[in-house]
C-alpha cells in the first residue's frame, strides 16, 4: 500500500497518547504492587508500547481530505517538533533542590525509578530510632506513621523515570523536553483533523513559541504529558467517530479506537487529580452517544472507566496525604463530578425513546449561543476593572504575593489572587491577536454545532470551552509567572490555539468564496494568501515576543555535578541530619532519594540533641553526618573538631516572578550544603 501523507501523518500523530496510555497502563500497576523495576518494565512495558504503537495506529481510518493532502505540512510539523525538542533538550533545567514543583517531581521519580515501591521508609532504626528532635518531612514529602509519602500523582514520574534508567540524573531531565515536543506533534495532529492539515504547521508553531510550552518542557513537570493524553485523547475520540456504528454492531476497529481513547482521556487522572474536572465533558458526551444509539459508547466509556479507576488508585492509594491536603477544593469536585454522573443518566434515560433534541429547529438558539460566548469573554476581559479577586487561604502564599508585589513596586495586597487578570494572562503568551480570533471561532463552532453542522467538533468543544471557562474562572495557583501559566498550557492554550486557526481557515476560505468572480485578478486571486499570511504572522510574532523574556537561559545549572560530588562526600554507611532548619525542606529528598542515605532533621537544633543523635547513630555502626546551609552552624555544633567540607556549591539563574506583566529576565539561585562527617568510633 502507497504510503499517503495524510495516513502517515494521522498515524504519527496519535502516536504519542497511544505510546504514553500503553506505558502507564502497565507500570503504574507495577508501582502499585511494589514489583516496578527497570527489568520488570522492559519486560512488560516495553513490549505492550510497541504492541501499541504497530497496532492502534492501523486501525484509523482513513482522512477525509486524504485525496489532497500534500506532504509539506507533515514535513514542516515534524521539523518543528524536532526543532522544538533540539532545543528544549539544549536548555534544559537541572531543577533537583526542591523549591517549587518540578524538583519535586524529579525527587519522586528517583524513588520509584531506583526502588520500586511506595511509600518511602524513614529508616529511623538506622538514626537514633524514635528521638523526638528529629523530623522527617520535607518539602513535597508528607510525613505520616513511620512512612513519608511523596507529593503529586505517580504517572508523570513513571514516564520520566525512563529516562532516569537510561541516563541517570540527566537522562531523567531531558525526557521532559521529548514530552513536550509530543504535545506540539499531538495538538498538530488534532488541528490537522478539525481543521486540515495544511493549518497544523501554523498550530504547531505557535504552541511550540509559546513560553509556557518551553518553560514546563524544560523541568519535570507533569503538564506535558496531561497535555499528550488529552489533546490525544481528543485525536482518537475524531479517529473512532469517523465511523458510524450502531450499539448493535459486531466489535470493529472503531469500538476499538474508542476503547483506546476512553483510556488515554482517563489515565490524565494519574498524571494529575485536577484532571477530573477536565473530563466531567466526556462523561456528558458518552450519554449523548448512547441516546445516538452509536455503537463507540459502550467502549468510550469502559477505556474512560478503567483509567479514571486507575486514577483514583493512584491519588488515594499512593498520594493520600496530598489528597487529604487539597481537600477543600477536591471534596467539592467530585460532589460535582457525582452530580454530573446522576444527571446524565437521568437525561440518557429521559431520552433515550425521544433522542437527541432537534435544537438547530429554534431558529435564533445558534445565534445567541454565539453571542454568549463572546458576551463570556466580553466579561473576562472588564473582570479586572468590576470583580478584583482576593483570598487565597493560605498564610504561605499571602506573604509569597506580598514579597513580589514589593519587588514589583505594587500596593502590597498578599491576598490578592490576580484570577481576574487571567485572560490577559493567556494574552501576554499567546498574543491579544489569538484571543481575539479564537473568541470568534469558538463563537461560530458553538454556533454550527447547534445548528447540527459539524458534528466532529462536538466533544472537542465540549471538553476545551468547559477547561477554558472553568480555568479562567479559578485558576487555582499561585499567581506569578510563568508559575501560573502552567496552569493554562495543558489544555487551555492549546485550545485558544486551536479555535484562532480553524478561524483563521475559515476566514481564508470566506474571502476565496467571497471574491467577485466576475474581477479575476492578481489582487483577488492572491487575497485568501494574504488573509491566510497576516494573520498567521499576527498569532506568531506576538507569541514568540513574550518568549524571549525567560527562554535565554537554563535555570539551575551545575545542580546535577554538585549533586554528584555531594553523594560522593557521603560515607556509604552514613546517616544524615540536617542541622540547618532553612535548608532542611529543600534538600533532604535530594539527600535521601538521589544519594541513598537515611535522612533526618532537626527543626531547632542544640548542641545536647545533635550529640545524643550523633551518639544514637554511631551506636549502630554507623557514621553520623550534620549538614547545613553553612560552615559555622557546623563549626559551632561540632565544637571545630571536624572541618567541613563543601560539595555543593551552586550559582545559577532561576526564574523570575512577575505579577501584573508578562515575565522577564531572571533571579539569582545559590544553593550551598556543607558536611561534616562524624564517623563511627573503631
Amino acid at each position: 500500500m502507497r504510503l499517503l501523507p495524510g495516513r502517515f501523518f494521522a498515524r504519527v500523530t496519535a502516536l504519542p497518547a497511544i505510546a504514553v496510555s500503553a506505558w502507564l497502563l502497565v507500570t503504574f500497576p507495577l508501582l502499585a504492587l511494589g514489583a516496578l523495576s527497570p527489568l520488570t518494565a522492559a519486560i512488560l512495558g516495553t513490549p505492550a508500547v510497541v504492541a501499541a504503537c504497530a497496532l492502534v495506529p492501523r486501525l484509523i481510518p482513513e482522512p477525509q481530505e486524504e485525496g489532497d493532502a500534500p506532504w509539506w505540512p507533515v514535513v514542516l510539523v515534524l521539523l518543528i517538533v524536532v526543532a522544538f525538542a533540539v532545543v528544549q533538550v539544549l536548555y534544559h533545567a537541572e531543577a533537583l533542590v526542591i523549591r517549587r514543583d518540578p524538583a519535586s517531581y524529579a525527587m519522586y521519580t528517583v524513588w520509584i525509578a531506583e526502588n520500586g515501591h511506595l511509600p518511602i521508609p524513614q529508616q529511623r532504626e538506622l538514626i537514633a530510632g524514635d528521638d523526638p528532635s528529629l523530623s522527617y518531612e520535607s518539602l513535597a514529602h508528607r510525613q505520616r506513621g513511620d512512612v513519608i509519602w511523596p507529593q503529586f500523582m505517580a504517572g508523570a514520574p513513571l514516564v520520566t523515570s525512563i529516562g532516569y534508567w537510561l541516563g541517570g540524573l540527566d537522562g531523567m531531565l531531558v525526557t521532559t523536553p521529548v514530552l513536550g515536543a509530543l504535545g506540539v506533534l499531538t495538538l498538530a495532529g488534532l488541528t490537522a483533523r478539525l481543521v486540515g492539515i495544511r493549518w497544523a504547521p501554523l498550530a504547531a508553531l505557535v504552541l511550540a513559541v509559546c513560553l509556557p510550552q518551553q518553560w514546563v518542557s524544560r523541568f519535570t513537570y507533569s503538564e506535558p504529558v496531561t497535555q499528550i493524553l488529552l489533546l490525544g485523547g481528543l485525536v482518537l475520540a475524531y479517529d473512532a467517530l469517523a465511523r458510524r456504528t450502531r450499539l448493535t454492531d459486531r466489535w470493529s476497529s472503531a469500538h476499538t479506537l474508542a476503547a483506546v481513547a476512553g483510556l488515554a482521556l482517563g489515565l490524565a487522572l494519574v498524571v494529575r487529580i485536577d484532571a477530573i474536572r477536565d473530563l466531567l465533558p466526556v462523561v456528558g458526551f458518552v450519554g449523548l452517544l448512547l441516546v445516538a444509539r452509536r455503537g463507540q459508547a459502550p467502549p468510550l466509556l469502559g477505556g474512560l472507566a478503567v483509567g479514571v479507576g486507575l486514577g483514583l488508585h493512584a491519588g488515594y492509594g499512593l498520594s493520600r496525604p496530598y489528597l487529604e491536603y487539597l481537600s477543600d477544593s477536591l471534596d467539592p469536585l467530585l460532589l460535582i463530578s457525582a452530580a454530573v454522573i446522576v444527571i446524565t443518566v437521568a437525561a440518557t434515560a429521559a431520552l433515550w425513546r425521544r433522542g437527541i433534541p432537534h435544537v438547530e429547529r429554534v431558529r435564533w438558539l445558534p445565534n445567541a449561543v454565539a453571542a454568549l460566548a463572546l458576551l463570556v469573554m466580553v466579561l473576562f476581559a472588564v473582570r479586572p476593572l468590576l470583580w478584583p479577586d482576593y483570598g487565597h487561604g493560605s498564610d504561605f502564599t499571602n506573604n509569597w504575593v506580598a514579597y513580589v508585589q514589593g519587588r514589583e513596586g505594587l500596593p502590597i495586597e498578599g491576598s490578592r489572587t490576580y484570577y481576574d487578570m487571567s485572560l490577559y494572562w493567556v494574552g501576554w503568551y499567546v498574543g491579544l491577536s489569538t484571543v481575539l480570533f479564537a473568541s470568534l471561532g469558538v463563537a461560530l463552532v458553538l454556533r454550527r454545532l447547534f445548528q447540527r453542522r459539524d458534528p466532529q467538533w462536538l466533544l472537542p468543544a465540549m471538553l476545551l470551552v468547559w477547561t477554558v471557562g472553568t480555568t479562567l474562572l479559578r485558576p487555582a495557583i499561585t499567581p506569578d509567572h510563568p508559575w501560573a501559566s502552567r496552569r493554562l498550557i495543558a489544555l487551555v492554550i492549546p485550545a485558544f490555539i486551536l479555535f484562532a486557526v480553524w478561524f483563521l481557515a475559515w476566514l481564508t476560505r470566506y474571502c476565496a468564496v467571497a471574491a467577485d468572480p466576475g474581477r479575476n485578478t492578481v489582487l483577488v486571486r492572491a487575497l485568501p494568501v494574504v488573509v491566510a499570511a497576516a494573520t498567521g504572522a499576527s498569532l506568531l510574532v506576538t507569541t514568540a515576543s513574550t518568549a524571549t523574556g525567560v527562554m535565554g537561559y537554563r535555570q539551575d545549572i551545575g545542580t546535577v555535578d554538585a549533586t554528584h560530588r555531594l553523594c560522593a562526600a557521603l560515607p556509604e554507611r552514613s546517616s544524615v541530619i540536617v542541622v540547618d532548619p532553612d535548608m532542611a525542606g529543600n534538600y533532604m529528598p535530594l539527600i535521601r532519594n538521589v544519594c541513598g542515605v537515611p535522612t533526618a532533621s532537626m527543626d531547632e537544633p542544640n548542641q545536647e540533641d545533635v550529640d545524643r543523635v550523633v551518639s544514637e547513630i554511631h551506636e549502630r555502626g554507623r557514621d553520623a553526618v550534620l549538614t547545613a546551609s553553612s560552615w559555622e552552624v557546623l563549626n559551632q555544633l561540632t565544637d571545630h573538631e571536624v572541618e567541613p567540607s563543601h560539595p555543593f556549591r551552586v550559582v545559577a539563574r532561576m526564574d523570575p516572578s512577575t505579577l501584573v506583566e508578562p515575565p522577564t529576565g531572571s533571579w539569582a539561585f545559590v544553593g550551598n550544603v556543607w558536611v561534616s562527617v562524624l564517623p563511627a568510633p573503631a
